[in-house]
């Protein structure tokens, strides 16, 4: 089941008994929780009926007995456990099921009661005795981080169930500048959204004019002007970074360099060029193909693996390693070495 499809479940009264919510992806797991939190129970009912814990803060005979409660004037109460990651969950041993109550538990929950684990960061080990008595008599969802050639058309599903559009280009450029962070893009894309007329489509001015992005100075265009050899305009690009270090990290334009260049690497093995190929191989929205192609052009096999060490290099040295020197001097140095 998706994030989605357990939250219509929610909504329609369905419920499990017992619900995992696991993986590497946090942004699903904190929407179907927020829900639940917020939106099973009627204010009325929390009071008596609503328990959240937190991994870290919480052991597991605690957790279970609040479980065993049965619900005060309600059909049913929540027990919520937040960062189950960081909570001690005990043995895992089917044949001694008096020193495990947890697994007892989870081979018989009580019907009244909504036990829900989010186990964020990672996956929760699918060999153990809860996972599987979990599955059996309640839900789990893996909640797995999409694939950056996924981010756009998570945004334009995102912003058209806020009742909004958003045009490809935009999508594409906010995908490339906030990575696949969801919840970041999300945090963004409601921040965006206060400024744009309900049912007007979110233009790539739009997200130049909210989000930091200068029209003629960002890290895409300074891609651009390196795809096309144009030392003056590189100049340009750094100089105006140079002046706005806090709007234009270093490690963020390192970091989108070398993704840039890695796909750039990518591109001069694949054989078939084809546009839709060339998206699927290398990640990335059509949109941007052509700089791909350009780059290419622009810098060989070699160089390009040469790029990728010296931004490995210069990533050190804008964290002290073997360099003093300040964050505008080392991106210098560094384009200089890039274009020649």
């Amino acid at each position: 089941m998706t994030a989605e499809d357990i939250l219509k479940d929610l909504k329609n009264r369905k419920y499990k008994p017992l619900y995992l919510l696991h993986g590497e992806e946090p942004y699903f797991i904190d929407v179907v929780s927020n829900f639940a939190e917020h939106k099973l129970l009627s204010d009325a009912e929390k009071g008596f009926n609503q328990t959240v814990f937190y991994g870290k803060d919480t052991e597991i005979m605690t957790v279970l007995n609040a479980a065993k409660r049965y619900p005060m004037m309600a059909d049913y109460q929540l027990v919520l456990v937040k960062e189950a990651q960081e909570m001690k969950w005990g043995r895992d041993d089917e044949d001694k099921k008096s020193i495990n109550p947890l697994l007892s538990y989870l081979e018989n929950p009580l019907p009244s009661t909504i036990l829900i684990f989010c186990y964020k960061y990672g996956k929760f080990d699918k060999r153990k005795k809860t996972y599987k008595a979990i599955e059996k008599n309640g839900l789990i969802f893996e909640s797995a981080p999409l694939y950056d050639n996924k981010i756009p058309a998570w945004i334009e599903t995102y912003v058209a169930g806020k009742g909004y559009q958003v045009n490809q280009q935009a999508s594409a450029m906010l995908s490339e500048y906030l990575g696949n962070d969801l919840s970041k893009i999300a945090n963004e894309l409601d921040k965006l959204m206060l400024n744009v007329t309900v049912g007007q489509a979110i233009t790539l001015q739009h997200v130049q004019d909210n989000i930091g992005i200068s029209k003629e100075y960002n890290v895409f265009e300074l891609q651009s002007a390196l795809s096309k050899k144009d030392p003056f305009k590189v100049n340009q690009i750094i100089n105006y970074f140079d002046a706005n270090p806090k709007a234009n990290p270093i490690v963020l334009i390192l970091g989108t360099l070398n993704n840039f260049f890695s796909k750039v690497l990518i591109y001069h093995y694949v054989k078939d060029r084809s546009p839709q190929n060339l998206a699927r191989e290398l990640g990335v929205n059509p949109y941007f193909l052509k700089d791909y192609e350009l780059a290419a052009r622009s810098y060989n096999y070699g160089k390009s693996m040469q790029i990728i060490s010296l931004l490995r290099e210069y990533d050190l040295k804008s964290k002290g390693v073997e360099s003093n020197a300040g964050h505008g001097e080392l991106m210098k140095e560094l384009m200089f070495k890039i274009l020649h």
